[in-house]
């Protein structure tokens, strides 16, 4: 499959981001505070620098009236990019079935006072996600996007809650129908290490 030029250029961001993760020693004593204005800023995701523990749940079975939770354990380090502009996350899942890895990159647009997020999963290095766009208010973020799933349109939602200096909440959701209805399939509960 081609690629156009921009997630080529993106591809290459995220895997310095990647390998500037697995360089870095030290990371940020700070413990910022969590958005709680009305407006999203560059600092929302300051809260998130660092290393964290992951506890995940996610739906056995997507979009098909699944009620089955699969649980497992994670670590996530996060560092700003281009001046606090930019984040990126490097994340380990831990399957039941075996462990990868995958990065989140943000970027804030400071006209639209906006964020994106992307995912680009280690399991297929080729591909990004199409990015979820939005914002926080009142200290807790929501992210929309619109993405396939087994062959079928679907949206996406990304909602960050919970926020304090030691954790925080992260909730993934897809709707088969533009937004009427939407099926929370994968939680995280994030622990901060240092």
């Amino acid at each position: 499959m081609k690629f156009p030029a921009s997630a080529l250029s993106l591809a290459a961001l995220l895997t310095a981001a990647a390998a500037a993760f697995s360089d870095q020693t030290a990371l940020s004593e700070e413990k910022p505070v969590p958005n709680l204005t009305a407006e999203s800023t560059v600092a929302d995701f300051d809260f998130l620098v660092g290393q964290w523990t992951v506890h995940h749940r996610r739906l056995k079975e997507r979009l098909a009236g699944s009620t089955q939770w699969e649980e497992f354990g994670g670590t996530l380090a996060m560092q700003k990019l281009m001046g606090g502009y930019a984040n990126a996350d490097d994340t380990v899942i831990e399957l039941p079935t075996g462990h990868y890895r995958a990065v989140g990159l943000r970027s804030f647009d400071p006209k639209t006072k906006q964020w994106a997020i992307w995912w680009l999963d280690g399991r297929d290095p080729h591909r990004i996600e199409p990015p979820v766009v939005g914002g926080f208010s009142g200290g807790i973020g929501t992210f929309y996007g619109d993405d396939v799933f087994k062959s079928r349109p679907i949206r996406v939602r990304f909602q960050w809650s919970a926020i304090t200096a030691t954790s925080c909440h992260w909730e993934q959701a897809f709707s088969p129908d533009g937004g009427k209805t939407w099926e929370t399939n994968w939680i995280m509960d994030i622990k901060r290490v240092r």
